[in-house]
């Protein structure tokens, strides 16, 4: 099994790479303000400019977490579904940092004009 099958087995791999790739939009600016995707508060909503600097800022935040995840998971591979710690800490390194970028994003939309 080569190792890009090997790390899509991992407990949360499939959600880490979606949060990268729904990101991209965010980072890149090509996400408008909307209802549906990207941060959205009375700021955000209000003016483009502070969407755009919020959002870039989430989505980078919210690739990080996903890449955090997947280097973890790589450097400690589950074997299979059997042993709850091992799952628990692929849990943990998964939800600590997506808890810590939205985190991060809140405060830094926060401290925005």
């Amino acid at each position: 099994m080569n190792a890009a099958v090997a790390l899509l087995r991992q407990p949360f791999a499939v959600p880490a790479l979606a949060f990268i790739v729904v990101s991209l939009p965010l980072i890149l600016g090509l996400a408008p303000p909307n209802r549906f995707y990207g941060v959205r508060t009375a700021k955000t909503m209000a003016d483009p400019v502070v969407w755009r600097k919020v959002n870039r800022v989430a989505g980078a935040l919210l690739a990080l977490a996903g890449a955090v995840y997947l280097l973890f998971a790589a450097s400690a591979p589950a074997a299979d579904g059997r042993d709850f710690g091992r799952w628990a800490r692929h849990l943990a390194a998964f939800a600590a940092p997506l808890i810590l970028a939205l985190a991060g994003a809140r405060v830094y939309s926060r401290r925005l004009p």
